[in-house]
């Protein structure tokens, strides 16, 4: 038997805004996938104070055992397995 999970490799670039991310993170949370960004010192340090309140955001509703969060003005159901 097999046994995978999801993981979406993302390219982070000089030009990502907190609203490209917020997407992102919106459809990791959703299909409970995983998510590992490269080059991702390369985003400005503007976006990163953001994306970390966006990961800090989903990370209390999975410790919290939500099944629906809001994130980014958006009622989004969560999967307990996602890795932001």
């Amino acid at each position: 038997k097999g046994i995978g999970r999801q993981c979406v490799v993302f390219n982070c670039s000089d030009g990502l805004d907190y609203l490209a991310m917020a997407k992102f993170f919106k459809g990791v949370a959703a299909s409970g996938a995983w998510a590992c960004f490269d080059e991702f010192n390369r985003i400005q340090l503007e976006v990163l104070s953001v994306v970390a309140q966006q990961v800090l955001s989903i990370q209390q509703a999975q410790n919290e055992g939500k099944k629906q969060f809001m994130f980014s003005g958006t009622n989004l159901p969560i999967k307990a397995n996602c890795g932001p």
